[in-house]
């Protein structure tokens, strides 16, 4: 193949790939203030417009963020997130010294589709109860979620995690003391526009979608999740 059959990035996409890794890698932490436009252009051989191009990208990203007259700050950390037989956010989370959150856009009751159905062992239309929102760390947005949960068995569930702000604290508080997940299943996709806007990434950003399913120690399903990580923000361990 010839030099010019190959596809070659935009410098400014380089430059910014250059700094994600170096956050990604700890050259700068959390609260770090970057080098300024003028020493990035410098260290580069650039302008500052194509450095200022990079940090807009590494922003849109929410990696990084600026201070008005201050300069440009890391946001951003990756979080080691380990999927197991026992996958509790908030545990995994503290775990690697991050502050966790989670802000909950959607909890209603409707009727369960095909693939929610086989999931969770129900009828196609059976009442479901569906749970969505953001899972954060330090502030920032880690991954997005959605769980469906049979509505026969947890009667009240919305509004009990809407209160609780945790769904293993509502599970609890309906007689579910413990629950562990039966399988989990892997695959990348490309974020929508609506996905992105969530996540605070650029629409078309490959992020890790991962689509699971909790039982209790009966082996009876009670949780059908799918959960969309941020890739440049999460490493995901699988633990026995």
């Amino acid at each position: 193949m010839t030099g010019k059959n190959l596809t070659r990035s935009p410098i400014w996409s380089a430059i910014a790939e250059t700094l994600r890794s170096e956050i990604r890698g700890g050259h700068y932490r959390a609260g770090d203030k970057l080098p300024t436009e003028a020493a990035l252009a410098a260290r580069f051989g650039v302008n500052r417009h194509t450095v200022r191009h990079s940090l807009a990208s590494l922003a849109d990203q929410g990696m990084v963020h600026a201070r008005r007259g201050s300069g440009v700050f890391v946001t951003a950390r990756t979080t080691e997130y380990k999927l197991g037989q026992r996958v509790r956010f908030h545990q995994n989370v503290l775990a690697v010294g991050q502050t966790p959150s989670r802000r909950i856009t959607r909890a209603e009751t409707r009727a369960a589709d095909t693939e929610e159905a086989a999931a969770l062992a129900l009828s196609t239309g059976e009442a479901v109860h569906v749970v969505e929102g953001i899972s954060l760390a330090d502030g920032h947005p880690l991954a997005a979620f959605r769980s469906v949960f049979p509505a026969a068995r947890f009667p009240g569930l919305p509004g009990l995690v809407v209160a609780e702000g945790s769904i293993t604290r509502a599970l609890a508080a309906l007689g579910l003391a413990d629950y562990t997940r039966r399988e989990t299943r892997l695959t990348a996709q490309l974020a929508d526009p609506i996905l992105a806007l969530l996540l605070l990434v650029r629409s078309g950003t490959a992020v890790l979608r991962s689509m699971a399913v909790n039982v209790d120690d009966g082996g009876r399903p009670v949780e059908y999740g799918t959960t969309w990580f941020a890739g440049d923000r999460v490493t995901l361990t699988v633990a026995p």
